[in-house]
């Protein structure tokens, strides 16, 4: 699991543990079993449980654990050095001093997961970007438009998106995990949704059920009309001497550094 790369993070939540075979199977890049938000209060103990069997049993997944301000957050440090895990999700995270304080209790090595659902957090995103062990940069969008009062409209949120994408990309952190599509069935409308967010910046996706995982991992790969831009301009660059026009475009170093980027995309996956 080769968090920096994945482009579908699955959710599935804790306390269905009958589903945790199915999310692994389902070809997302990254699972994430969900202690938080899909957890009800009276079952966040034996969702905890369940994911301790199944890390104990040879697992592999992130982990999405409640705010540490909360007592199920404090309870759920306990599973973070476990084997097994490879990467804990932060909800409502808005300092740096929130993922040291994580940090401390995670192996080396394991990846540190801010979710920006706040205004704070997005204020704060630079830094938390910044903090020691932080891989990637996830976008809660739903939570996020709670909090300002936000119709939630890719439009209306095209602002802050761009503003995480900053962050990350200044911090060298690879493009943030857009949020969740809440439509399951509308294909059409995950499409749409994952082309915006690469076009923005954006370099995965969080999904809520497994049959959004295949969309999301084909929206976030070079098209095969890139591929062939890309292929074509670079032959073109080992022939030629400086900039030069292909298709009726000058072709300078910035393309082609663009060409070879997005056949390094394409290569990350089979």
């Amino acid at each position: 699991m080769n968090i920096q790369h994945s482009r579908s993070f699955l959710f599935v939540p804790g306390d269905r543990p009958q589903r945790y075979a199915k999310a692994v199977a389902s070809g997302a890049d990254a699972v994430i079993i969900d202690l938080e938000d899909a957890v009800a209060p009276a079952a966040k103990e034996s969702a905890r449980a369940a994911c301790r069997d199944f890390l104990a049993g040879g697992g592999r997944a992130c982990i999405r654990i409640n705010s540490l301000e909360t007592q199920w957050g404090q309870s759920d440090l306990a599973l973070c050095m476990l084997e097994g895990v490879a990467g804990i999700v932060l909800p409502k995270a808005e300092t740096a001093q929130q993922l040291a304080r994580l940090r401390d209790h995670t192996r080396p090595g394991v990846a540190l997961l801010p979710l920006i659902e706040t205004a704070a957090g997005l204020a704060a995103a630079g830094t938390i970007c910044a903090a020691p062990g932080v891989q990637r940069l996830m976008f809660g969008s739903v939570d996020f438009c709670l909090d300002l009062g936000l119709d939630e409209d890719r439009d209306v949120l095209a602002p802050y998106r761009a503003m995480l994408v900053l962050a990350a990309r200044s911090a060298g952190l690879p493009g943030p995990v857009d949020g969740v599509t809440l439509t399951i069935d509308d294909q059409a409308a995950l499409r749409l949704a994952t082309g915006q967010a690469r076009q923005a910046g954006f370099s995965g996706k969080l999904c809520i059920h497994p049959a959004q995982v295949a969309g999301v991992n084909a929206g976030f790969l070079p098209s095969a009309a890139q591929l062939d831009w890309a292929n074509a301009v670079l032959a073109r660059a080992a022939c030629s001497e400086g900039a030069f026009a292909f298709e009726g475009k000058m072709v300078d170093a910035p393309v082609l550094a663009r060409a070879r980027q997005l056949l390094e995309q394409h290569n990350c996956w089979p």
